[in-house]
């Protein structure tokens, strides 16, 4: 028996199937993909007068500079926002490696389970 389009029906509900595993099995990267985009990075130097966020993009999101910070001199100031700027992106690093880690594992476990019977 065919349906009305010409199509057989245990296509159709194979088909269906398939397509409701493979959301259900995508449905955890994108909300990984999602998480990812939210990671902020943060860092600071020169004992917390200098605070740097930065973005899953790798763009500085944010700086707050104590007015102490400002008795450091201008060579000092600098290279403490550029050191707070490294340390978020240190940590922004650490974050996403983590979170990839963690969102792909399910993954590379069901690859491990099916490679072995191959």
């Amino acid at each position: 028996m065919t349906t009305p389009d010409g199509g057989a029906p245990f296509l159709d509900e194979e088909m269906h199937r398939f397509l409701g595993q493979f959301q259900a099995t995508t449905r955890p990267l994108e909300e990984l993909q999602e998480s990812l985009g939210a990671v902020r990075g943060r860092g600071a130097a020169a004992h917390g007068q200098v605070e740097a966020e930065v973005l899953a993009s790798g763009a500085l999101g944010g700086l707050r500079i104590d007015p102490r910070a400002m008795r450091l001199g201008a060579d000092a100031l600098a290279e403490a926002v550029l050191t707070a700027a490294s340390n978020a992106a240190a940590d922004l690093t650490t974050q996403l490696t983590a979170m990839m880690t963690d969102g792909l594992n399910p993954f590379a476990d069901e690859v491990r389970r099916s490679s072995q019977g191959w």
